[in-house]
């Protein structure tokens, strides 16, 4: 959020300070509170000039100017929300203010657009054989497998540079030469890419275990590379630091109906039926946010998978939590899953 503090006003203060903070503040607006900070309202150029146009004076108060109905979001609100609004009512700032009215910032639109760079780096597990896909991996890693117009990876990639994320390291393994050719070090993709080679099978979690740890000082990105998404990924990241996680797991809904009446018996009595009940479960979404300290629980140089790392934090007590994935999802294991995604690709990635 920007900062706010040089173009505050006062109801008292004049049509000529307010012109002189518009123009300081180079942010096309001025924010009214009151002497406990509370939003009042908003002033632009246009409710000066539509003041003047009424016979107001540059001496003037602009208490009779002030745009007293301004659109405002709060300090909870996400920037995805906060941009969305702004879009849908044509405006280029929106006050930010906490539970009680007082104002605490000002977003820009212009800035919501740009990402903010983020030095987090992003694990992608990309070393598989992609044995369900054969024989289209007979001769290309599954992640160089095209879905619309160019590879899975590359669209992993870019949906996280959108987001800020542009530091990656390639778990890779299995034909790694045709992905290390294809992205080098990730310069012509705008981010930054080096490669971790597996020798052997190491898991989702092992291979974690090969990188140097200096190199892993924050909260760091771990993804199956034959995942297609278009989640948030700056809300996963948010979301895992504000609840000081040691691991953050995406999960996904998955619900499956049963073709038959359930019945339920209790010593061969029957208690009720169901007819066709749904089933609805949590299962992990292959996206996962790491903690540093994490990494003290892998295993070196040895198979570990994900799911052992998360029950062995549960065990030793560190917080593990969820975020569910509500965006499109979509794991291409298999021919069918690799045709759907090439189906729906254009549309859920407007492309």
């Amino acid at each position: 959020m920007k900062s706010y503090k040089n173009i505050l006003l006062l109801p008292p203060s004049t049509i000529k300070k307010a012109l002189e903070t518009i123009d300081k503040g180079a942010m096309k607006i001025a924010l009214v509170v009151d002497k406990n900070s509370k939003l009042i309202g908003t002033l632009s150029d246009g409710d000066i000039r539509r003041g003047i146009l009424k016979g107001l004076s540059l001496e003037d108060s602009i208490e009779s100017i002030i745009f007293k109905t301004p659109t405002v979001c709060t300090n909870k609100d996400s920037k995805e929300y906060i941009l969305e609004l702004a879009l849908s009512k044509k405006i280029q700032q929106i006050p930010i203010v906490d539970e009680g009215g007082v104002l605490v910032g000002i977003e820009i639109v212009d800035e919501l657009l740009q990402p903010t760079i983020k030095s987090n780096k992003v694990v992608l597990m990309v070393g598989g054989l992609g044995t369900r896909l054969r024989p289209l991996t007979d001769n290309i890693p599954k992640p160089m497998l095209k879905v619309g117009n160019k590879p899975i990876l590359e669209t992993i990639i870019l949906n996280f540079k959108k987001y800020g994320f542009v530091n990656f390291i390639l778990c890779v393994s299995y034909k790694s030469k045709i992905i290390e050719e294809y992205f080098k070090d990730g310069k012509y993709f705008g981010v930054n890419i080096e490669y971790i080679h597996e020798d052997k099978r190491m898991g989702t979690a092992g291979a974690l275990s090969l990188i140097n740890k200096e190199s892993l000082l924050e909260p760091f990105f771990v993804m199956n590379g034959d995942l297609l998404t278009n989640m948030n990924f700056e809300n996963m990241m948010n979301h895992h630091v504000l609840n000081e996680s040691m691991a953050t797991m995406g999960v996904r809904e998955y619900d499956f109906q049963v073709p038959y009446g359930v019945v339920n018996i209790k010593n061969n009595n029957i208690l009720s039926i169901e007819e066709k009940p749904t089933h609805r479960f949590f299962v992990s979404g292959g996206i996962y946010l790491l903690s540093p300290n994490s990494l003290n629980y892998i295993p070196k140089n040895n198979y570990y998978d994900m799911p052992t790392l998360f029950e062995k934090l549960i065990e030793e007590e560190q917080k593990s939590i969820s975020f569910p994935i509500h965006e499109y999802w979509l794991d291409i294991g298999r021919i069918d899953e690799f045709e759907k995604a090439n189906r729906e690709f254009t549309e859920v990635f407007n492309v």
